[in-house]
């Protein structure tokens, strides 16, 4: 598909959440040939850094939406969905036959690609990227914390510690005599098979391309993850959520694991079938669980996750940086270079499988 857009006018770069005025003007600085348009009065206040949905509780005028509307459907390119929110991608997909391309401000922007519901000649015309690789490092520290909070048997330490408690010594897991499954070798996954490599730990990983990548030492079909599952110490899951995706770590892998192996979710909930992941812990075979992601969040408060003695949950914040700003903005840009000539674009979402 021919990128290019419209020479008969310069293309507008719409940004259409609260970035920074530094990143827009760097920006315009490196790609002078579009116009950058924004409007700080129209945006959902932000309450941290990387903020993008804004403040929920915002809520713009009649007119301040109307004027909201209006700037979104002159765009070209859009720096994010609007208000993050794929109903109103929907709403502008219809509106705006100019759009031709979306940076999603997420690594799995194919979720909301699938959930705006775009037609196939919206899909066909609309090109929607994300930010896979920003997050990899973020997210692989994260993976390490997991995997040594279960070598090291965090739950035992700090009850110990809240009983004031001075136990007999016991051997704990050293990360260098383990093997770990990274479920998905995509940027997550390189990262985090390089920093556990890194470690010391052989690093198993599951690819659908079967392609090698640093620090990897086999590389496995996904179709063999449950006879895997049975040989390593720990699994992290780094995968996207799809059709194909959905529940992979379920009863079968989860049945196949050895007793004490570690889990951490680092992807998207929906790839942990969550009631299975309860009876694996309640049966000794999962022995600890570090999950940054669930299959909804929030995590209702229902659920027996939050009391598990050995589940460790994070509020999908382990992939929140100061520098994520800076660094999106220039994947968007390198990007937007190769828009301009035609190029293919980088994290482009498959309308297929919507990853």
């Amino acid at each position: 598909m021919d990128t290019r857009p419209n020479q008969t006018a310069r293309p507008q770069v719409v940004i259409a959440v609260d970035l920074p005025e530094e990143r827009c003007r760097e920006i315009e600085r490196a790609v002078p040939e579009v116009d950058v348009v924004r409007d700080r009065a129209l945006y959902r206040p932000r309450r941290g850094p990387a903020d993008w949905s804004g403040d929920p509780a915002h809520r713009r005028t009649p007119e301040q939406q109307a004027a909201y509307d209006a700037m979104i459907d002159r765009a070209d390119i859009l720096f994010s969905l609007p208000d993050v929110d794929p109903a109103q991608l929907s709403r502008t997909a219809r509106a705006n036959p100019r759009l031709r391309w979306v940076q999603a401000m997420a690594a799995g922007g194919g979720a909301q690609l699938r959930a705006a519901g775009l037609d196939a000649d919206q899909l066909e015309r609309i090109q929607v990227t994300t930010t896979a690789g920003v997050h990899g490092s973020p997210l692989a520290e994260f993976a390490v914390l997991g995997v040594l909070a279960g070598a090291k048997e965090l739950p035992h330490l700090q009850a110990d510690q809240a009983d004031h408690r001075w136990p007999d010594r016991w051997e704990m897991r050293q990360v260098d005599e383990m093997t770990v499954l990274v479920v998905g070798l995509g940027g997550i996954g390189a990262a985090c098979a390089q920093k556990l490599s890194a470690l010391g730990a052989r690093v198993i990983g599951t690819s659908r391309s079967g392609r090698q990548v640093a620090g990897v030492d086999e590389v496995v079909p996904v179709e063999q993850l449950a006879e895997v599952a049975g040989r390593v110490d720990a699994l992290i899951a780094t995968l996207p959520g799809t059709a194909a995706t959905d529940g992979l770590l379920g009863t079968e892998v989860l049945a196949a694991a050895r007793p004490g192996t570690i889990l951490v979710n680092v992807g998207r909930g929906t790839v942990v079938d969550e009631e299975a992941l309860l009876d694996a812990l309640d049966a000794g075979r999962i022995g600890y669980a570090a999950l940054d992601v669930t299959a909804v969040e929030p995590l209702p408060t229902a659920s027996r996750l939050w009391d598990h003695p050995r589940v460790l949950i994070s509020p999908h914040t382990a992939a929140l940086s100061s520098r994520e700003e800076e660094r999106i903005t220039r994947l968007f840009i390198d990007n937007l270079g190769r828009h301009l000539a035609g190029r293919p674009l980088r994290n482009v979402v498959d309308t297929v499988e919507f990853y």
